[in-house]
């Protein structure tokens, strides 16, 4: 068997799990890092190795002898940047070559959307690092739109009539997948990542509403309402920030901004919201 040279991360979860499974119906050996074995999906030419992104040195071992991994991002924590970094500096320990780190499109020190400002010291970690990078940021998920919803049938939230370019895990999957199989060609490159539209969240609930045959409709919270409504549910200062900042992101226009890149890296048009409420 071949040795593998290339390296998935997040491979029991969608996107991860679904660039894993292009690579293998491509012949191609890799191999699998995560952090259950038992969840490790099965795939002819696939082995696992187990790590944990804030494990330095375990992240090392299981990357010995790969040239090229796909970081995907690692859950939202209060320490998911701390583990981004471990995870970037054992690599590199391992001797790998290439990362493709897949990021958010707006990622600033000062974005609006709280959880990009550790995507923007993921990414200056990454350049500094001495390997070879490649950038996918990606614009908010349109597979998560529906959760989005209230059981009143409401989306609430501050975005007013900004527009986001949603785009689906599928296509960022396939954008990963491409990329992994000629890394050298996109080297250096960051590609924003968006679907075929920008859609405000008026537009989304009606989108929904046809697509799931029920009443779903927005309502424009301001900012304060936003934070009290939100105290239904028991959480750290860090995430009831991320779940305002979604909206008061897509609100700021920075999510907007239609690009072509799933379409050049897949030669294939971006999936819609109502495409993906339909499939």
């Amino acid at each position: 068997m071949t040795l593998p040279r290339i390296a998935v991360t997040g491979a029991t979860g969608f996107i991860g799990g679904h660039t894993a499974q292009t690579l293998a119906d491509a012949g191609l050996p890799q191999r699998l890092i995560v952090r259950n074995p038992e969840r490790a999906p099965h795939l002819p030419l696939a082995e696992v190795a187990v790590a944990a992104f804030g494990d330095r040195s375990g992240v090392e071992h299981a990357l010995k002898g790969i040239d090229t991994v796909l970081m995907v991002s690692a859950a939202e924590s209060a320490t998911r940047r701390e583990e981004h970094m471990a995870f970037i500096d054992g690599a590199a320990a391992a001797g790998v070559r290439h990362i493709v780190y897949t990021s958010f499109v707006a990622a600033a020190p000062d974005a609006v959307f709280t959880l990009a400002h550790d995507h923007f010291a993921t990414e200056e970690h990454l350049r500094s690092s001495g390997m070879a990078w490649t950038i996918l940021r990606d614009n908010f998920y349109l597979d998560f739109m529906p959760m989005m919803v209230g059981d009143d049938g409401v989306i609430r939230g501050p975005a007013g009539n900004g527009r986001a370019a949603l785009v689906s895990r599928r296509d960022v999957a396939a954008a990963a997948a491409a990329i992994l199989q000629d890394p050298a060609t996109h080297a250096g490159r960051t590609y924003e990542l968006t679907g075929p539209e920008a859609l405000t969240m008026t537009d989304i609930a009606a989108t929904l509403s046809a697509g799931l045959q029920r009443s779903i409709s927005f309502h424009n919270e301001t900012v304060a309402e936003a934070y009290e409504s939100r105290k239904a549910w028991d959480a750290p200062q860090w995430q009831y920030d991320a779940w305002v900042s979604t909206y008061t992101a897509i609100g700021s226009g920075a999510m907007e901004q239609l690009s072509t890149s799933v379409e050049e890296l897949t030669c294939r048009r971006p999936q819609s919201l109502a495409e993906f409420l339909a499939a």
